[in-house]
């Protein structure tokens, strides 16, 4: 399998881990942030974007197994791991497994599976239509996306539109079957009982009112890991685009030798 992948920016090297359905194209804004202070490294992920879909099913194992494989291929003996949401997940699972290679980790928006919680399963949605999906996964992005709160909060509001029309964007059968695998493998994401195998620093971002991954899976996650700190945000799965500070911890956090 070849994964596609960019390498942007300067500063020091970060591999930066896609959400759930996530591109490279559909992260642009995220990666762009990054490449301010970092050199960063991204890729499409098995089944997604122009890497493709190759047969199922995918474990979480084999995703963090492509990301070790594409270090050494740009040859990175180490780095900075960055994960957001389903990306956090494949962060723990390469952390766990190749901890030294691992010299920071930020985690955002996720969860540990097993003892230490899940996010809200996204595979069982599935089968709804895109307009049922959107009505039921809005309110759980933020958990203030009320009727009456978007009728009030403009910016909200045009995330809110955003969510909804990300779900009706044209798909075809492979990308849809790309997307599927990708969620049953994340179905079976558990790495509670392994978090204390990361010694390295680590930063854990939680969103106030996100009810894909509480804030209480964060917490979870921060007992686990020795050497880490859990901050909450002002916002909900979205925190990064909603709450400045996100954006800015992580840049000092990737750059300062004493957070």
């Amino acid at each position: 399998m070849r994964l596609h992948y960019e390498i942007g920016g300067s500063g020091p090297r970060v591999l930066f881990f896609n959400g759930s359905g996530a591109t490279l194209e559909g992260s642009a804004v995220i990666i762009k942030g990054l490449r301010e202070f970092s050199s960063v490294l991204a890729h499409d992920q098995r089944g997604l974007g122009k890497t493709g879909v190759i047969d199922g099913p995918f474990t979480m194992q084999q995703y963090a197994q492509d990301s070790a494989e594409l270090l050494d291929h740009v040859g990175w003996k180490s780095c900075i791991i960055v994960g957001i949401s389903f990306g956090g997940m494949v962060a723990q699972e390469f952390a766990v497994t190749h901890p030294e290679r691992v010299e920071k980790l930020v985690l955002l928006c996720t969860a540990a599976g097993g003892v230490a919680g899940a996010s809200y399963p996204l595979h069982e949605d599935v089968h709804l239509d895109p307009a049922a999906r959107a009505d039921k996964q809005i309110p759980i992005f933020d958990t203030r996306f009320t009727p009456d709160h978007l009728a009030k909060d403009a910016f909200a509001a045009a995330l809110a539109k955003m969510l909804r029309d990300r779900e009706h964007v044209p798909k075809s059968d492979e990308v849809r079957r790309g997307e599927v695998l990708q969620l049953e493998a994340r179905r079976h994401h558990d790495v509670a009982g392994r978090l204390g195998r990361i010694t390295c620093p680590t930063l854990v971002m939680a969103g106030k009112y996100d009810g894909i991954a509480p804030v209480a899976n964060c917490q979870a996650i921060a007992d686990r890991i020795p050497n880490s700190e859990l901050r909450i945000y002002d916002g909900g799965h979205l925190f990064i685009a909603q709450d400045p500070a996100a954006v800015a911890d992580i840049g000092r956090f990737v750059v300062e030798p004493n957070f």
